[in-house]
């Protein structure tokens, strides 16, 4: 079983293999955003690759543990979900052989 990887710069790739499954961080980033896993989606921020995803991890988090005007939390949480939204578009085709 071999996985090809077609983004152009397969040196630092964000993927991880888990289960035979390739699982982009911009999965990752939406799961842990949707069902409050603050601690996994802080060390997603320092082991991601793409550097847009990592500054808005850190705004949100930094609003959630920090703000006390509940307008700044959502916005920076939807900030964050309007990003994983906009990168899984342009996320390129990943091609497995069996």
């Amino acid at each position: 079983m071999t996985f090809n990887i077609d983004n152009g710069d397969n040196r630092n790739s964000p993927l991880l293999l888990r289960r035979g499954k390739v699982i982009p961080d911009y999965d990752k980033a939406l799961y842990y955003t949707l069902w409050g896993q603050w601690d996994d989606l802080l060390v997603l921020m320092v082991r991601t690759n793409d550097d847009l995803l990592s500054k808005r991890i850190q705004q949100f988090l930094h609003a959630y543990n920090y703000s006390l005007d509940q307008t700044k939390i959502i916005e920076s949480h939807d900030n964050l979900l309007y990003y994983i939204d906009h990168a899984m578009k342009h996320t390129p085709t990943i091609s497995m052989e069996v």
